[in-house]
């Protein structure tokens, strides 16, 4: 049995009954495929598509039903589209289409945009937005919970940890559930981890003095212009990794220095020098940084921790 098999079954048998994956995920809708098929009506399944015609989200529905081994979806969502879709537009009316046969049974939209998010809400043409949420996210966007309670809108929570900035659980965990309307995903990957959050479920982590002081920390040392680590602003014409060159010395710091101190890391940060300052990661950036310039800081940070094993 796959090590993803035995994720997925501990995971149900634990109580956990929905999953959230998309045509953009390699392999992910397989593995959910090939766990829950001969259980599917004991699951809520939600996956995306990040097609911009009718043509091309009929083509990702059927690879997704057949991935998913399944005649329907409960959640399709668009994913990451650059405006909201309505009715009347191909891409809308596609989905009202599928809906109408039985093939999806709610329409939603993921984005890391927040006044697109917020557009979606009040349209009243969404069932569920999907935005990232974590215990750094500004009020504006922890705004969005009331917003989508008002709106009856469901709200997925991506990136609950900050695209892994966030080492302590538990302060994710207690933040996040303060919002009784929000489903985080929290994009777990080892048994270890799961056997946590199952943990947190029975036993949520108490919003104490050393539970404020781990927050206040975070957000202290995080907050700000920060990369979430979307990628978004690739393709990099000089190949730069910049969802990860842009926030080097954080996985540092909070990770194994080993695993990004190897030669094949130190060939990718060296990219950051042949940056030709396009500027299009900037433009992409749903978060408004300049990537060029953080990569071209956490370069200088990286070399001097190479160097001497500090960032002083």
């Amino acid at each position: 049995m796959d090590a993803s098999d035995v994720l997925l079954r501990r995971a149900f048998e634990a109580g956990i009954n929905f999953f959230d994956t998309a045509r953009a995920y390699t392999t992910s809708e397989e593995r959910l495929g090939r766990v829950f098929a001969t259980m599917r009506d004991r699951v809520f399944i939600a996956s995306k598509s990040g097609a911009t015609d009718p043509d091309g989200l009929r083509r990702d529905l059927e690879t997704s039903l057949r991935n998913l081994r399944t005649d329907y979806i409960d959640l399709y969502q668009h994913h990451n589209p650059s405006s909201v879709a309505a009715p009347g537009d191909a891409v809308y009316d596609t989905l009202l289409e599928f809906r109408r046969q039985g093939r999806i049974r709610y329409i939603g939209v993921t984005n890391h945009d927040l006044g697109l998010v917020l557009k979606a809400i009040r349209s009243g043409h969404y069932d569920a937005v999907q935005y990232p949420l974590s215990p750094l996210s500004t009020d504006a966007e922890l705004a969005l919970a009331e917003a989508c309670r008002e709106a009856d809108v469901g709200l997925l929570a991506m990136k609950a940890l900050a695209g892994g900035l966030i080492t302590d659980a538990r302060v994710a965990f207690a933040f996040l559930r303060r919002y009784e309307n929000v489903v985080p995903i929290w994009g777990i990957q080892r048994t270890e981890e799961l056997e946590e959050f199952i943990r947190y479920e029975s036993h949520p982590p108490v919003e104490d003095d050393a539970w404020q002081a781990r927050l206040a920390h975070y957000r202290k040392e995080l907050s700000g212009a920060f990369c979430r680590g979307c990628g978004y602003c690739l393709p990099c014409p000089a190949e730069i990794p910049i969802p990860m060159a842009a926030r080097m010395s954080l996985l540092l710091q909070r990770s194994r220095p080993d695993l990004y101190t190897t030669e094949e890391w130190r060939e990718k940060m060296g990219r950051i020098a042949n940056c030709i300052h396009c500027g299009k990661c900037a433009e992409r950036c749903p978060y408004h940084l300049n990537p060029s310039a953080l990569v071209a800081e956490e370069g200088r940070k990286y070399e001097r921790f190479v160097r001497t094993g500090s960032f002083t």
